[in-house]
């Protein structure tokens, strides 16, 4: 059961603050969406200071220095965080254990606390991890510390071997090192070359006369050769010169490569080397630190965008053999999974289109939300698994590696007539048997899935929830995940057993929780926070019903003494769905439940990301905007923050609703959320104004272009106009690429409906924005222009990048959005 009320504010426990009343709801009452009246109650507020928009604006600092970066130590008791310091970009690392308070860590022994990504040995014997790019090898039992490599050089992709040797990367260069001894040998090197070719023998008439002419010349080359054959014998019969290099080609750009725990296999990853360049374009930076105009250079658009293909290469160490894999044996490799995409856009201009198979370009996927590889080995070495995807974004493929039929063997295919997600696809294996593991998409929801090879998937979670974050305990009895199992906005850590499939909840702490097990798997590190307060840090055992333990207290007095409306946590019933539209509302704070008359005043934020969740129980991304909703509801406003369609942690249906009509869904959410507050709120129809940044700017025009009378004010911040200038790795999941299927991006960009505006528009933009292009702003405009529009106005920034860092840039953002909303509705 919940024990905090999820739908009255999910506000802070007595863990934050004393005196705080917070209501209690049954998960009856949370599951039943069907009553408004349960949405309504009085805001818990909390602080007696007014907010006002110079301190909501102000650099962060003042609400507290949060942990940051927060990981275990080797020793499974201590925890290591960075903080920032007051006044300063730079950060102080501390250490903690229970019941004690952080010390700071000395920058002399900054090199000894050990790293997040750290790796350990089978036995638990040693921790090895790399400081400013030198590896270091500590003994768990004793603390004793080792220095292995002292380079300029970074040292990186660390891994134990099963010799015991740590095998780590510099560069293309592969190296191990014996932790006890300190002796490291390199051992293999990868060129991104072709082979050098032997000492040619003269070719043709003028060159073999000279060599017959010509004493001196013949003697040079019988030396040269002497001296090729003679370091090629020298690296064959001397084993003590390194002699494993690998030429990849030339033009080639090295995606990815991985070592096998038995040091004998590499798989390495190649791509085109100018496809694999994104940078393509420049953006002038106005404001430069010499005065001149810098020429920064930016990414490349999803019109001016390729089709990638990557070659998988197994490279044997032993024998130099190597051996590009070919995609031919997964299933639906050479499908036309666009054909009714491409047949629909070819009769809009006239044409045919007819559909034939051809091989589709295949990469190794690039998960945007893990830092795991995308090649996994399993314990012993003796199986690799690599997860590929589609260059149309419709495929998902988890394949093993037959060595001795040199082939890839599928053992899962995703496939998406939307696309497949970015995120979800946490992967690896059983550490002792071997079996696979994975994250799924395919029931409709993020779930667990186990494979044996050779055998049939099993489905270890299911439901309709969201499951992320896997880590798989050494002894394989369970995989602990984060979930939002009770309700859509909570997220506590859970795990399952691969064998039975039992699952155990093991936090209740009702708000945003994030976790890393200890070294030992005894423990877990939570991160943790509410929808009223910022993250801190706390322990507790890894097991159900543990006691929570806190170790930071960073929140400032000046924060907890300001006067915050707390916001509501409501499912708006959909027009389009069965699923309700969950959504933040922050009543204001002299409303009465059942007043009447539609005599409010309303605002609609929308969250940018597009794939982002902000309706959730814990503390948001968004915490400036927090504050100003606040500082709107304490002056009457009703205000609400939806999670509209295309938003994160509802399901794949709820992603992929904007496939082809990006803006559509979401405004058709925007106007059931304004219906709603009509009905529940008391909000006056005619007094509705909204505003959002990056995707919530582009939200913002959609429903001022395509829905013009919803609104009657409204600001777009850092929005996207038109998305063919967009980036290619997220627009192109949404819509296709522009060369196949213009009809999605028209029928989605802002610039093609502006002859929509009627009512009043701010547009702000950054200068030197290298997401969403300031170009993007200066098309629009000048759209708007020629189409003799008047409501609207554009501020510009010179200085700052997508997400402003300037107090002053965003007080004089949210001063002009104050205004706009002040002076329209």
């Amino acid at each position: 059961m919940i024990k905090q009320s999820l739908i009255s504010a999910a506000i802070a426990s007595s863990l934050f603050l004393t005196g705080c009343q917070t209501t209690h709801t049954s998960s009856n009452q949370i599951k039943d969406q069907g009553i408004p009246a349960s949405v309504v109650a009085t805001p818990v507020d909390f602080g007696g200071e007014q907010i006002t928009l110079e301190q909501a604006m102000a650099h962060p600092d003042w609400l507290g220095r949060k942990p940051q970066n927060a990981f275990w130590a080797a020793d499974s008791k201590t925890v290591v965080f960075n903080q920032k310091q007051a006044g300063s970009d730079l950060k102080d690392t501390f250490i903690v254990a229970n019941n004690t308070a952080p010390t700071k860590v000395l920058l002399s022994q900054l090199h000894s606390v050990g790293a997040k990504n750290a790796v350990y040995s089978s036995n638990g014997e040693y921790q090895v991890y790399t400081f400013k790019g030198n590896v270091f090898a500590k003994t768990i039992s004793t603390g004793d510390i080792k220095q292995l490599t002292f380079s300029s050089e970074r040292a990186f992709q660390l891994q134990f071997l099963n010799s015991g040797d740590v095998a780590y990367r510099v560069g293309n260069t592969f190296y191990t090192v014996n932790v006890r001894t300190g002796q490291s040998k390199e051992l293999t090197k990868l060129h991104l070359s072709d082979a050098p070719k032997g000492l040619a023998a003269p070719n043709g008439f003028i060159a073999e006369e000279q060599h017959k002419l010509i004493e001196y010349v013949a003697l040079t080359h019988k030396n040269s050769l002497d001296r090729e054959q003679r370091t090629k014998a020298l690296k064959e019969q001397n084993s003590t010169v390194a002699n494993s290099h690998f030429y990849l080609g030339k033009g080639k750009a090295l995606v990815s490569a991985s070592l096998s725990p038995a040091g004998d296999k590499l798989i390495a990853v190649v791509t085109d080397k100018t496809r694999w360049n994104a940078e393509t374009d420049i953006m002038p930076n106005y404001v430069s630190q010499n005065g001149d105009i810098d020429p920064v250079q930016a990414r490349r658009r999803v019109a001016q965008a390729k089709a990638v293909y990557s070659e998988v290469v197994l490279l044997e160490l032993a024998t130099k053999a190597q051996t590009s894999l070919s995609y031919d044996t997964l299933p639906g490799y050479d499908e036309d999974v666009l054909a009714g995409v491409k047949k629909e856009n070819a009769a809009a201009i006239g044409k045919t289109y007819q559909s034939e198979k051809s091989p589709r370009a295949i990469n190794l996927i690039r998960d945007w939300g893990w830092s795991q590889s995308a090649i996994q080995w399993n314990s012993t070495g003796s199986e690799v698994a690599v997860m590929l995807e589609a260059w149309d974004n419709k495929d998902r493929w988890l394949a093993t590696v037959d060595f001795e039929q040199q082939e890839f063997v599928s053992q899962h295919r995703l496939h998406d007539e939307a696309w497949v997600n970015y995120v979800y696809n946490d992967f690896g294996w059983l550490n002792n048997t071997d079996t696979l593991y994975y994250l799924s998409e395919e029931s409709g929801y993020s779930h667990i899935y186990t494979k044996p090879l050779g055998g049939r998937a099993t489905q270890l979670t299911s439901g309709n929830y969201v499951v992320s974050n896997l880590t798989l305990s050494k002894d394989d009895s369970a995989i602990y995940y984060k979930a939002n199992v009770e309700h859509p906005g909570l997220y506590e850590i859970y795990r399952v057993d691969p064998q039975t499939a039992k699952t155990e909840t093991l936090t209740d702490l009702n708000g945003m929780t994030d976790y890393s097990l200890s070294p030992d798997g005894t423990k877990l590190l939570l991160n943790h926070s509410k929808i009223m307060m910022p993250n801190e840090l706390y322990v507790a055992d890894a097991k159900p019903g543990a006691t929570t333990t806190r170790l930071t207290n960073t929140v400032s007095d000046t924060f907890l003494n300001k006067k915050l409306i707390a916001p509501k946590i409501v499912a708006v019933p959909s027009s389009h769905t069965d699923q309700p539209v969950y959504a933040k509302v922050y009543y204001p704070a002299d409303y009465v439940e059942g007043e009447g008359g539609k005599k409010r005043k309303a605002v609609i934020f929308n969250h940018g990301a597009g794939y982002l969740q902000n309706s959730h129980m814990g503390w948001s991304v968004y915490f400036r905007e927090f504050m100003f909703h606040s500082l709107l509801a304490s002056e009457g406003y009703v205000v609400m923050d939806m999670d509209y369609r295309a938003s994160k942690g509802y399901g794949r249906d709820w992603r992929t609703a904007i496939y082809r009509q990006m803006g559509k869904p979401e405004v058709e959410d925007l106007a059931d959320g304004v219906k709603w507050m009509a009905e529940y709120a008391n909000v006056d129809t005619k007094s509705v104004g909204t505003y959002g940044g990056s995707y919530g700017g582009f939200m913002t025009f959609m429903a001022m272009f395509t829905q013009p009378d919803l609104f009657q004010a409204g600001a777009a911040l850092r929005p996207v106009t038109d998305w063919a200038y967009y980036n290619t790795g997220y627009t192109s999941n949404i819509l296709n690429h522009p060369d196949v299927d213009p009809i999605a991006y028209r029928r989605s960009s802002p610039i093609y409906h502006a002859q929509g505006l009627k009512n009043d528009l701010l547009i702000n933009a950054p200068m030197i924005d290298d997401n969403v292009f300031f170009q993007d702003v200066v098309r629009l405009v000048q759209r708007l222009i020629e189409l003799e529009k008047e409501d609207f106005e554009t501020a510009i920034y010179p200085v700052e990048p997508h997400g402003f860092v300037q107090p002053s840039s965003w007080l004089d953002e949210y001063r002009r959005i104050y205004k706009l909303f002040q002076e329209n509705l």
